[in-house]
């Protein structure tokens, strides 16, 4: 594996290995708070405000890996009925209303965050402004948006069609039943 290639798989899964440390970090952050209060009645006393912090970072980043696994929710069993090219001009203009949505999502949390928000505004354990918890919300939308257009580009362009791990699932229990036959 060449350099380039190593570094490209790892920042197109960036998201990933953050959403893994952030869960990872927040369980041994409540599991040690759960053991200090049980046997030594002690609590860390930013233990569950930065635990809270880092869940809500980790879903607002498991949104951007489901985006880029094109993983979310979608109503496509009608599209059986009628060409491809049906499908294929209905996703994409859910994919447009999609990105629209959350680019316009980006512009008020920039805004909000940027903008309105107190400077005053600090985590009460740790004193951290809160525009540093806040700032997920332009990150994410940003990067779903940009996870979708490369998504809509290997469908329109390429021909690839990203499948999410359980529309994968489904079709080798498919294969493997229809070769059964």
């Amino acid at each position: 594996m060449s350099a380039k290639h190593f570094f490209i798989k790892h920042i197109n899964n960036i998201e990933e290995y953050l959403c893994a440390l952030l869960l990872a970090t927040f369980v041994m952050l409540l599991f040690a708070q759960i053991v200090l209060r049980q046997f030594f009645q002690y609590s860390i006393p930013w233990g569950d405000e930065v635990s809270t912090y880092m869940f809500v970072w980790f879903a607002y980043l498991g949104a951007v890996v489901a985006a880029k696994m094109s993983a979310h929710n979608r109503v496509t069993f009608q599209f059986k009925w009628f060409p491809p090219i049906v499908k294929t001009v209905c996703e994409t203009i859910a994919d447009l209303l999609w990105i629209g949505f959350n680019l316009f999502f980006v512009y008020l949390s920039y805004d909000f965050v940027f903008n309105k928000m107190n400077l005053f505004w600090k985590s009460q354990t740790t004193g951290i402004p809160m525009k540093y918890f806040y700032l997920i919300l332009p990150i994410a939308f940003t990067l779903m948006s940009v996870r979708i257009l490369w998504n809509m580009y290997l469908r329109l362009f390429k021909g690839i069609e990203a499948l999410d791990p359980e529309a994968e699932e489904l079709k080798k229990i498919s294969q493997a039943n229809q070769g059964d036959i």
